[in-house]
């Protein structure tokens, strides 16, 4: 038996059948296998004769070792396969003195799952068949013929250190096209070569080749899928080329990661690679990295990015007569003729989870000094680094053959070097030489070039590459990426761990609703009890007198039934039977469950428990003895949408308190609501309660796990209070949970510039460009669509070409009818969006509102129906529909501008009020070549400098915003918001006025009409006034609006309409006590004594600020002579 060395171990491949053989001669030919590996033969089988079925017995057993310190290495493994040739044996002729034999095909087995951590594997491979054998053109529904093959190993070839911390790495050269048109297919045979360098074990690289470029005139695009070939020559079948189970498959132009994914090359690359000439390979190199190279390879990607990958043309000679041995053709020995470099930006390697890039690349001429400037490389691996290829003895899929013709070559090379002057012909000189000869010996990983180094100052040949617009299309894959990315799965554990998801609300049986319901049981069982006893006690009489019964009779009765009760018992077993559901009154309604700090505090609970409890004594009373004569009082209730809007002007008007009321009792309605809280969080952003806010959005997440925008919030907040590493996992999990949302690409870029990490951050502002341009490409599309455009190329190009890897632009209309289609009234436009909750930063000086749910009792006042017939139609709709136009403008007549991935951050985050975050969007946005100062951005700028009070910085983003979009309508809204706040109400007025003069809405409609009433108001306009608040009331009806109209209009002397407008807004808010001041005015001046008094109770009570008010209701009271109840 052969004894293997310590270091080195026997790789067996063994074949034990052949199935659905045929041969030259006869039924039952007589075959035999040849195993081949790196180009030696490891053995011949035994001569089998094949039976009629077409089966063959080999059980033949060949084998090579593997030794790791010599010899063959893990690197043949990885791209070098086993050949199995099947040969027949001819029956000898007369006079024939040897056997004639004959190839029917090659069979291939990969090697590959040997690197992989296998010790042994199976399989059946196909045998190709050679040109002309009975093997080939098989009938349909004929098998191919195969072999039964299994491959051994005592131990597998990778410790576990390998295995976990090595890599495998595959690299796939296409073709290149738009070649120069110097090359032609005729003339002196040319052999086209591309080569790279990749570190390998300790302080070499290991050079990957490739050769015999095809070259093909243009006319058809190569097709898709096509099959990748081994990187070896002299291969007998032409199907055994083929690496099996791999393919080229293309793709689109944008997915690619190369430099001509841009829209606008869309329509020079179809032309290249349908007519211009291309040189095809279609090879796969496959390198292994141990350990030290995959660290290696990993350093070397992040300092010096990109790599270099050269192309040379080799021209071919036919050799000399009379020496044999030698090749029929040899490589000319000149300077690397037509060489060329392209640039590989190989940093998406370094992304997490990325294990594959496949682009296509610009060639550039190869000058020394730019090659280093670009890639700090300093040797060129077709001129100065032939002695490194003869020391490790490894071509990297080059055959033996032309490695040792381009080893040749570049040791003659060295002694004597030609370059060219600007003539193109080739001057050497001995200077020349000894210059040109120092960089052979240089390192690769020195930082600093030797001194003496000529750079190559010029290269005729190589600039017509770029005269040609030739670009190279390459692969280059790992089996596992260089940096693991989070799994979907941990991400979430993650996001769980952090914010538990919210138990299922289990259904409860009491509460305050079973309470009070449990209390009108018990009312209405003891009523039937007592009304039971009286009958039996008075029944007789009762149907005696019948109606003819006196009150005296009645009181007497009375009497006597409580006398019989409490003789009886039955009155404290009533009690008792009472009690239970008292106490639970008191602890579901009134939440008392301990005991008073004070008797006061308890005589007055008592008290208020006296009363409620009666009114719900009468409430059961009713329902078994409905008294007809009792009316009905109208409820008014509130949407959340109106509940959103009245929070939203406490928000304008700074008045803090009253906003969380509202937004509180949206929480309380509808405490299932993500929007609900997320409202609540951005809120409290405002109010630089970030605890607060993180607790709201970390409470919309545990909702809905995968809501994206209570992720991107909660990673907001994480930043914002310092939690990094919590961050990262929300931004990446929102990423994860949808891959299409350009503001969480654009988000985690944000937070990789935190952190200093320009790699991660270059990848995640590189995909949110890409889903931007692909969200655009398909906006388009779908635009042609509707209006039967059919031209898709040059539309296309219309909304691409101002797209950048960076920051992609196009018509935002389309974006965001792609992102959120809507209605043609709900449909939010760019500004409008980012506008849209803008007015959130500034301050109204007018009275604050309260909550929306009257607790006192209204008064009684006399509705008419005049004035109301005009919003009658549409007051139902208005409270839902109309207020939240307001929150979600129209889109239509405002200036469309392009928008980059920042602007749309800016946008959402200016939305929930994330300023402090929203500042380094902005930086960008001003050094995106796309974006930069536009009218959308000053407008931002001027929102957060009137959120600061900082008038003059306002005033002077506003002047710039509008010199770049003069009839902007939002530009003069905010300038007419900037002029009311600093007291400049003329300016203001004017301001309003324009804005509302324009044919598109600005963004903040419902404020520019309350504050241009507002000023009316003052300047006793009063039919403008009233004109500017009834158009308001159609759109977005409030307390504040309607309160508006009832002003004018009662200034107007119009009684009834005023009427009508302030019980409207004493209806949606009955604790505003501008509203029942104004309503005792009415009431005063209407002679109704009653109403006046109760409303100028409720004028006091609620404590009315404006004192010229309250002065005025005094003048009036003592002309008429009542109002007051202290007179």
């Amino acid at each position: 038996m052969e004894q293997v060395p310590a270091t080195g171990r026997l790789v067996q491949i063994t074949v034990a059948d052949g199935y659905d053989v045929k041969g030259f001669k006869g039924e039952t030919p007589v075959t035999f296998i040849r195993a081949e590996f790196n180009q030696v033969v490891l053995g011949d089988s035994a001569k089998i004769t094949v039976s009629p079925e077409g089966t063959a017995k080999y059980n033949f057993t060949s084998s090579f070792e593997f030794n790791p310190e010599g010899g063959i290495t893990l690197d043949d493994i990885a791209h070098k396969p086993v050949f199995l040739t099947m040969n027949e044996v001819l029956p000898k002729e007369k006079k024939q003195k040897d056997e004639k034999t004959l190839v029917l095909g090659q069979a291939v087995v990969d090697l590959l799952p040997l690197l992989e951590g296998e010790s042994s594997f199976e399989l059946k491979v196909p045998l190709h068949p050679v040109l002309g054998s009975p093997l080939e053109n098989l009938r349909p529904g004929v098998k191919q013929c195969s072999l039964a093959v299994k491959v051994f190993v005592a131990e597998p070839l990778l410790t576990t250190a390998q295995i976990l911390g090595g890599n495998l790495l595959k690299v796939t050269l296409e073709a290149a096209y738009s070649v120069p048109e110097s090359f032609i297919p005729l003339g002196p045979l040319q052999n086209y070569m591309v080569g790279l360098q990749v570190p390998s074990v300790g302080e070499k690289d290991y050079p990957i080749l490739f050769k015999n470029g095809i070259l093909k005139l243009g006319g058809e695009k190569e097709p898709v899928p096509r099959p990748k070939k081994w990187p070896i020559a002299n291969i007998l079948a032409p199907g055994a080329n083929n690496i099996p189970d791999a393919f080229i498959v293309g793709g689109p132009y944008e997915e690619e990661e190369g430099e001509l994914n841009h829209p606008e090359d869309r329509e020079f690359r179809n032309h290249a690679e349908c007519l211009k000439k291309r040189i095809i390979w279609d090879l796969e190199s496959r390198c292994y990295l141990d350990p030290s190279a995959v660290v290696s390879f990993q350093k070397r990607i992040g300092d010096c990015r990109l790599w270099p990958v050269e192309i040379t043309r080799v021209p071919l000679v036919a050799a000399p007569k009379g020496k044999a041995g030698k090749s029929d053709k040899i490589e000319d020995e000149s300077q690397p003729s037509f060489h060329g470099v392209a640039y590989v930006n190989m940093v998406p390697l370094l992304y997490p989870g990325v294990k594959r890039i496949r682009g296509a690349f610009h060639v550039h001429p190869y000058l020394d000094s730019t090659v280093y400037e670009k890639t700090k490389c300093l040797s060129s691996l077709f001129r100065d680094t032939a002695h490194h290829l003869i020391q490790n003895n490894k071509i990297g899929g080059i055959n033996s053959p032309l490695a040792k013709a381009v080893v040749s070559k570049n040791l003659k090379e060295d002694k004597t070097v030609k370059e060219k002057d600007i003539d193109g012909k080739f001057k050497p000189t001995d200077a020349d030489v000894n210059k040109v000869q120092a960089p052979s010996i240089k390192s690769q990983s020195s930082d600093t070039p030797l001194e003496g180094e000529p750079p190559l100052s010029h290269n005729l040949e190589g600039q017509q590459y770029v005269e040609a617009g030739t670009y190279i299309v390459l692969e280059i894959e790992l089996d596992k990426a260089l940096v693991p990315k989070r799994m979907p799965e941990e991400l979430a554990r993650r996001v769980k761990e952090m914010v538990p998801p919210r138990p299922p609300l289990t259904r409860r049986t009491g509460g305050a609703q079973k309470a009070v319901s449990d209390y009108h049981a018990q009312i209405k069982n003891i009523s039937r009890s007592i009304l039971d006893e009286y009958h039996r006690m008075f029944g007789k009489q009762v149907t005696k007198l019948g109606s003819d019964i006196d009150s005296e009779t009645l009181e007497e009765q009375k009497c006597q039934l409580n006398y019989e009760l409490n003789c009886s018992g039955k009155y404290f077993a009533f009690k008792e039977q009472l009690k239970h559901a008292v106490v639970k009154i008191v602890r579901e309604k009134y939440l008392k469950t301990t005991s008073f700090e004070s008797q006061e505090e308890l005589q007055t609970f008592i008290s208020e428990l006296y009363v409620f409890l009666v009114d719900q004594m009468h409430v059961a009373l009713n329902q078994i003895m409905p008294d007809d004569v009792q009316g009905t009082v109208s409820n008014i209730p509130t949407s959340s949408d109106q509940l959103r809007l009245f929070a939203f002007e406490a928000e304008v008007n700074e008045n803090f308190e009253m906003a969380a009321v509202y937004y509180e009792e949206r929480l309380v309605r509808e405490p299932q609501n993500l929007d609900h809280w997320i409202d609540y969080g951005a809120f409290c952003l405002l109010t630089e309660d970030n605890i607060k806010a993180q607790e709201c959005f970390r409470k919309a997440l545990s909702l809905n796990e995968s809501h994206i925008q209570s992720l991107l919030l909660c990673g907001v907040l994480a930043v914002m209070m310092e939690n990094y590493e919590q961050a990262e996992i929300f931004f990446e999990d929102a990423t994860c949970l949808e891959p299409t949302n350009v503001i969480a690409w654009t988000l985690l870029g944000l937070y990789y510039e935190i952190q200093n990490n320009d790699i991660r951050m270059e990848m995640a502002f590189h995909e949110a460009s890409k889903q931007l341009q692909a969200r655009m490409v398909q906006a388009q599309v779908s635009k042609q669509k509707s209006v039967g455009t059919v031209e898709y190329t040059e539309e296309g190009k219309k909304i691409e070409s101002v797209l950048s890897p960076w920051a992609a632009t196009s018509g935002s209309t389309v974006a965001f009818k792609t992102e959120a289609p809507a209605a043609p009234g709900t449909t939010l436009s760019i500004l409008d969006e980012f506008l849209e909750e803008s007015s959130k930063l500034q301050a109204e000086p007018q009275e604050p509102i309260l909550a929306a749910q009257p607790q006192d009792p209204n008064v009684g006042l006399k509705p008419s129906n005049t004035f109301l017939k005009e919003v009658s139609e549409k007051k139902e709709a208005s409270k839902c529909q109309e207020s939240s136009a307001f929150l979600h403008p129209s889109p239509f007549g405002v200036s469309q501008t392009p928008t980059t991935i920042f602007m749309e951050t800016i946008r959402f985050l200016l939305k929930v009020n994330a300023v402090q975050y929203m500042h380094r969007a902005l930086a960008h946005e001003v050094l995106c070549p796309q974006g930069g100062p536009s009218c959308e951005y000053y407008l931002v700028l001027a929102q957060t400098h009137l959120l600061k009070k900082d008038f003059a910085k306002t005033e002077e983003y506003l002047q710039l915003a509008a010199q770049m979009d003069y009839l902007n309508p939002n530009v003069w809204g905010l300038k007419g918001h900037l002029y009311f706040l600093s007291g400049s109400h003329g300016e203001a007025k004017a301001c309003y006025e324009r804005t509302i003069s324009f044919v598109v809405d600005a963004a903040e409609m419902h404020f520019i009409f309350l504050r241009l009433g507002l000023i009316y108001l003052e300047e006793k306009e009063y039919e403008k006034a009233k004109k500017t608040y009834l158009q308001v009331c159609k759109r977005s009806p409030s307390c504040l609006t309607w309160l508006g109209l009832g002003i004018a209009c009662y200034r107007l002397e119009e009684l009834t309409e005023a009427e009508d407008a302030l019980s409207e807004a004493n209806a949606l808010n009955n604790y505003n006590a501008e509203v029942w001041a104004y309503l005792a005015l009415v009431c005063l001046k209407a002679g109704r004594q009653l109403e006046a008094e109760q409303a100028y109770k409720y004028t006091i009570k609620l404590k009315l600020k404006d004192e010229g008010l309250l002065e005025e209701i005094h003048t009036v009271q003592e002309t008429v002579g009542f109002g007051n109840p202290s007179f």
